[in-house]
């Protein structure tokens, strides 16, 4: 899935909830500390963690490909 940025970046909960790989911000912290997110391919477990063009989020067999 391509997630298209308005901003300058993203947050990592807000990435994973408008990808609809989440249903809420609370479930999205859960999965986040639980170290069950990559970001670039390395585990993140900080939800606050800022997603730029380039930046590839997986949660549950699900990629997510930040894009202007």
């Amino acid at each position: 899935m391509v997630l298209h940025l308005i901003g300058e970046f993203i947050k990592l909960g807000q990435a994973l909830k408008a990808a609809n790989l989440v249903e809420s911000g609370a479930e999205a912290k859960e999965v986040i500390q639980n170290g069950e997110v990559r970001v670039n391919g390395e585990t993140e477990t900080r939800r606050g963690r800022k997603l730029v063009p380039g930046d590839i989020a997986e949660y549950n067999g699900e990629k997510v490909e930040i894009v202007l």
